[in-house]
């Protein structure tokens, strides 16, 4: 049967002041009245039945993630991590807690912050990545998405020969991943036609994803296999908590998918929807409509002379703005971000300016 893994953990620094520790950027709507977590979970909603949809996420916004998806996925299948841990020891979890309830599951996993449409395209290709684990069960199934500009913010995957089609969707072997690389390369990438972005969708049966963890990262397996051998016991908790804090923070890329590239055990599917990882400021274009100046605006707005801005605010609080272009101008509660279009996706770093500051209480 297929089982979906959504992960809700990240920080969404790169949306702050909108997005504060409180409540990261998955628990936020951007365009709509759905959050970007609700929307994950409705994309998948007519294939997948709840009760076979797992979320993860931070402990601390535990309680959030049950409140926005009550009717769509069970309580107890919202789990909260006691640390965060990157994506290695999330994915391995969620792949071994389904394994002890359909070993033969196919798991799809993925981000709870991205945008993805038409929603029937995402459904086709789920499907055809059904077949394809079916056909290939000891292979990692990834999906890449055809790069429209040379983005140096994506990580990039190396298709090698194809080696079939489902439901018209072409899959490729994966020859190699890079992660993400200077302008020059990124342009390189692009113009050669044989580089996806890598999207960070995967589809794959548990045992598939647990052997090359195990034969990878052997340290986190056995962590992994000790919590979920402990789950819904009286010591449950306990065991999730020392294990989890004990074992190494590491993405999947690093610690398994480059390797498996390498041994021929990685599979690209060719995307045939669009898709947006709502990373940064700049996203919100690609998702509102402009006005006649190339303004992008979610605010309370009075302006002259204003070209190619992005311009966000509270209800209620006025932003006016003169003479200005190419800029972003975000206010949110007690914080005011001001950045170029080019800056913005160094928001991150100044969060971290923020926190050394020991100004923590707005973050």
């Amino acid at each position: 049967m297929l089982h979906a893994m959504i992960m809700a953990g990240g920080g969404g620094t790169r949306f702050w002041p909108r997005s504060r520790q409180s409540r990261p950027k998955q628990f936020l709507s951007f365009s709509g009245d759905r959050t970007l977590l609700q929307e994950t979970v409705d994309r998948i909603a007519a294939q997948i039945p709840m009760e076979q949809t797992w979320v993860f996420t931070n402990e601390k916004h535990q309680t959030e993630a049950i409140a926005q998806l009550k009717g769509l996925v069970p309580p107890e299948q919202v789990v909260g991590e006691p640390v965060g841990r990157d994506t290695a020891a999330c994915i391995g979890l969620g792949a071994a807690l389904i394994a002890r309830l359909d070993p033969d599951a196919t798991i799809v996993v993925m981000p709870a912050d991205h945008a993805i449409e038409p929603v029937q395209e995402f459904r086709r290709a789920i499907h055809a990545a059904e077949q394809f684990a079916g056909d290939f069960p000891d292979h990692l199934l990834t999906f890449g998405i055809k790069p429209t500009f040379p983005a140096t913010g994506y990580g990039y995957i190396h298709r090698g020969e194809h080696t079939g089609t489902r439901q018209g969707v072409p899959i490729s072997r994966v020859l190699r991943f890079k992660e993400k690389p200077k302008e020059p390369e990124a342009e390189q990438f692009v113009a050669s036609g044989d580089y996806f972005w890598n999207s960070g969708i995967f589809v794959w049966k548990p045992s598939a994803i647990l052997g090359e963890l195990q034969k990878r990262k052997p340290q986190i397996h056995a962590a992994i296999l000790r919590i979920a051998s402990a789950w819904g016991s009286e010591s449950g908790k306990d065991v999730f908590r020392k294990e989890y804090e004990a074992v190494e923070a590491k993405s999947i890329d690093f610690a398994v998918m480059q390797d498996a590239a390498e041994a021929g055990k990685v599979l690209v599917m060719h995307a045939p929807y669009q898709w947006d990882d709502v990373g940064s400021w700049l996203a919100l274009e690609r998702r509102n409509p402009q006005d006649a100046a190339g303004n992008t605006i979610q605010a309370l707005y009075a302006g002259v002379d204003t070209k190619n801005c992005v311009i966000v605010s509270d209800p209620g609080y006025l932003i006016g703005t003169l003479g200005i272009e190419d800029l972003i101008v975000i206010q949110n509660g007690n914080a005011t971000l001001i950045t170029t279009r080019k800056g913005e996706g160094r928001v991150k770093e100044l969060v971290e300016k923020i926190k050394a500051q020991g100004l923590g209480q707005y973050l």
